[in-house]
């Protein structure tokens, strides 16, 4: 079975602003590792900047503990994101990275999203080259999200699979980084196998629905507005109403296991496979410790097949 991680993006950036406290988020890091987690996913898209300073102070002292997993590729402007695939930028943020995170290597490095002016082999080999340097120790991609514009009938991920038979000619591909939960189980289709089949990790983006599958949101709550939730199309007040069923389903098993609805939803993205790590997000102590507890939820038969009767989560495009 795989492990859980630490999603530390919420923290600084894409949700409630109200909700971020630097010195809380720092104990939140620090509770996490003494839980037994051990991978830290950040950006230097999340803030800006801000969320690897906070990373970065974070492990001071307590590097040692951490698997450290940043990401390159995506400028933030005003209203506005952009991809930057340049190998010379490359080089310059993989450097930023690491004055701001404070430590002299990157454990796990990815490409957040490939530039469509810059053959994705170039950036690609940039990164390899910080290989060589010392400065990362092994290269991610993100996969793009199960929801991006597709042909009817494709499976949502062959864009990011054609990318990957790319750049493996490169170098080797460690990690693929893709939206997983029980209410966004697309990447079960071809992704999980195509990594499984290569020795490739797959780390699980949002595996708790980005907080709807806690079973703690409700519907007609609303969102700051900066919240990425308050543009979601499953998180308008009738789409949440509409879902409720999902969580009841998981609700049911957690009481059965005596866990709670969270560490169900973990444990299920952590049966698809030994090479799958969930990382979900989390602003809280007591979220952190909790969310590592899934590791020892063991979902039997009789709990996959409830969650696989589960209606299909629904979105306001549906």
């Amino acid at each position: 079975m795989g492990a859980v991680g630490l999603g530390c993006m919420p923290m600084s950036w894409g949700y409630s602003a109200s909700q971020r406290h630097g010195d809380r988020s720092v104990r939140t890091v620090h509770a996490a590792l003494d839980a037994g987690v051990r991978l830290l996913d950040t950006a230097d898209m999340y803030g800006p900047f801000t969320n690897e300073l906070l990373v970065g102070r974070a492990l001071k002292g307590r590097r040692s503990e951490a698997f450290l997993s940043t990401k390159c590729g995506l400028l933030v402007g005003d209203q506005h994101i952009v991809a930057n695939g340049r190998p010379g930028y490359v080089r310059r943020a993989c450097d930023a990275s690491l004055r701001r995170l404070q430590t002299d290597v990157i454990d796990l490095y990815q490409l957040h999203r490939a530039d469509p002016e810059v053959p994705v082999e170039e950036t690609w080999g940039a990164m390899a080259e910080l290989v060589t340097a010392g400065k990362v120790r092994s290269l991610g991609l993100c996969a793009v999200g199960a929801h991006a514009p597709r042909r009817s009938g494709a499976d949502p991920y062959a864009g990011t699979i054609r990318q990957l038979e790319r750049i493996q000619q490169v170098f080797p591909v460690s990690a693929v980084q893709a939206e997983l939960s029980v209410w966004s189980p697309e990447a079960l289709e071809e992704l999980l196998p195509w990594c499984a089949a290569r020795g490739v990790g797959v780390l699980a983006a949002m595996p708790l629905g980005s907080g709807y599958l806690t079973g703690t949101l409700k519907p007609g709550q609303g969102f700051e507005p900066e919240d990425l939730r308050a543009r979601h199309p499953r998180f308008t007040a009738e789409m949440m109403a509409a879902n409720q069923p999902v969580v009841a389903g998981l609700r049911r098993i957690a009481e059965r296991r005596g866990a709670s609805v969270a560490q169900v939803a973990l444990a299920w993205v952590l049966r698809q496979g030994p090479h799958v790590v969930a990382v979900p997000g989390a602003k809280r102590e007591r979220w952190a410790v909790e969310n590592a507890g899934a590791a020892g939820v063991v979902l039997d038969d009789r709990d996959l097949a409830e969650i696989a009767g589960l209606p299909p989560a629904r979105g306001s495009w549906d």
